[in-house]
């Protein structure tokens, strides 16, 4: 009997949060299970480390605002409720404790039940990962801790008004290494390309980048395959405390 990857735990969640280090880095596939989250009522909220204001060959104070236009379409599209980008620098994301902070902000103040970040290991996608995604996933494993501490950064709670906060599980997407998957349809498949492709002026920029439509339905379609559907996005999910409603 062949053995199919399980069915993410999700149906009794609320609100999920994506934080990832650029504008786009959602829109690798993982944005048909925000498709599929806001489809049945899950509010998804982006939080953005950098505005990738380093990734284009323009100048950085012309590319950060171009990016953040782009970014708000493919929110749209896929039905985003908020999408928040922060100040740090793009290329020199410095996984400390200012960083820690503003996600464990984020994440005191939207209350999600699971927070949603991208492959941040050393080697990733047949490469060496990037610094920012390095930092922004290390970044984000902390952050949620911080967020269920009351003793670390006692300032949001006595200063802001943010209690410390749980959120019961960590996915990562891109992981070669998944535990779950959510099973997705093609109205979810088609609108995460149309997310990918409101990156124009970047995709544009990027020497040789392949069309949208000719490999997200295809990582969506070995999702399904590792699940036993027809597409399904594929999660390493970490249980942070009540996963399973327990």
């Amino acid at each position: 009997m062949t053995s199919h990857l399980p069915a993410l735990p999700d149906d009794d969640w609320s609100r999920v949060l994506c934080i990832v280090a650029h504008p786009d880095d959602m829109e690798y596939g993982a944005s048909a299970a925000v498709a599929t989250w806001t489809a049945r009522g899950v509010e998804v909220a982006y939080l953005l480390l950098t505005s990738g204001e380093a990734g284009m060959s323009d100048a950085p104070e012309h590319v950060g605002p171009l990016r953040a236009q782009e970014q708000q379409a493919a929110c749209d599209t896929v039905g985003v409720s908020s999408l928040t980008i922060l100040n740090h620098p793009d290329g020199m994301l410095e996984p400390g404790l200012p960083l820690r902070r503003d996600i464990a902000r984020a994440i005191r103040t939207f209350r999600p039940d699971a927070v949603v970040t991208a492959n941040f290991q050393v080697e990733a996608y047949g490469m060496l990962n990037m610094a920012d995604h390095r930092a922004a996933g290390i970044s984000v494993v902390d952050g949620i801790r911080d967020a269920d501490n009351t003793w670390v950064f006692r300032d949001l709670a006595e200063d802001e008004g943010l209690p410390k906060w749980r959120t019961r599980a960590l996915l990562v997407a891109g992981d070669e290494n998944p535990t779950h998957g959510l099973a997705v349809d093609k109205v979810a498949v088609d609108a995460a390309v149309a997310s990918l492709r409101c990156h124009e002026a970047y995709l544009q920029h990027v020497t040789g980048h392949p069309e949208p439509e000719e490999f997200i339905p295809q990582i969506l379609t070995q999702g399904g395959e590792a699940m036993g559907t027809d597409y399904a996005v594929a999660f390493r999910v970490h249980d942070m405390g009540g996963l399973m409603g327990d």
